[in-house]
């Protein structure tokens, strides 16, 4: 096991996973343990936040998808000044520091002040769902790409996502921060190509004890999503690859049907 450098006023941007304990890196849980000040976001579960020593200082900067309690630049600057004050400091960050957590902006904040940064890369949301769903994101000879993609702002106009560029039969598309755009990403997907059976899942509270999976197909995606608690994070997977093992699963968990508009609708099924 490789020594980790870890010295008074460095800090360590730390990937927490996407919520189970045990897919916490082990260098993550010792850089926690090294740790004398973490901040930490509000999609960090409780469970990894009680691994933390408890002479750690924790500050919670509750970060999530259309609730930030703390602006980016006040986050900046509160690990400029604990670097200053000789703090080792961990940025705790849910799923991977890289994958739409803002890695960027406090590298560069960080960086411009002289301050040595590193990073851990944690589990992000997307590999978790797909693992649960035992499937995989890709799959040789029919689904040659895998596309990540933040759908915030979606909703309101303010999005520049390329649709056309996206919506390709052999992509699986994983969609985060998607909630609140569900309409407009169906409405888009559909428009660009993709057919309104195509396959998705979304992964509820992926890898906690309240984990849902709930398998459908594009043109239900709005109907599907609104079935999901608005305190609960969401991701959504679109593709072929989705329906991968559905019926492995039907047989290792509990499903039920959800009826969607009228009687004769077609159903869909979620795992709960």
């Amino acid at each position: 096991m490789a020594d980790i450098s870890f010295g008074s006023g460095d800090v360590w941007l730390v990937g927490a996973g996407p919520g189970d304990p045990d897919l916490l890196t082990r260098k993550a849980e010792r850089l926690l343990a090294m740790a004398s000040i973490v901040f930490h976001d509000a999609l960090v579960s409780q469970a990894i936040l009680d691994l933390i020593p408890r002479q750690v200082m924790q500050v919670p900067v509750g970060k999530r998808s259309g609730r930030h309690s703390m602006s980016q630049p006040a986050i900046n600057g509160l690990l400029v000044k604990s670097s200053h004050n000789g703090h080792r400091v961990v940025r705790l960050k849910g799923g991977d520091p890289a994958v739409f957590g803002r890695m960027t902006e406090e590298v560069d904040a960080l960086q411009a002040k002289g301050i040595r940064v590193q990073v851990c890369p944690g589990i992000t949301a997307a590999s978790a769902a797909a693992a649960s769903g035992v499937f995989s994101l890709t799959r040789r000879g029919s689904t040659r790409a895998l596309t990540f993609i933040t759908a915030q702002g979606c909703g309101n106009g303010q999005s520049d996502i390329d649709w056309s560029a996206i919506a390709g039969a052999q992509t699986t598309l994983a969609i985060y921060m998607g909630r609140a755009a569900a309409p407009h990403i169906a409405e888009q997907l559909i428009a660009n190509g993709l057919l309104p059976s195509t396959p998705i899942l979304i992964a509820v509270n992926v890898s906690s004890p309240g984990e849902r999976l709930i398998r459908g197909r594009l043109d239900r995606l709005a109907a599907l999503m609104a079935t999901v608690g608005d305190k609960d994070p969401a991701l959504l997977l679109v593709g072929e690859v989705t329906q991968a093992n559905a019926e492995a699963a039907d047989l290792s968990s509990e499903w039920f049907e959800l009826p969607i508009g009228m009687a004769s609708a077609p159903k869909v099924r979620i795992r709960a």
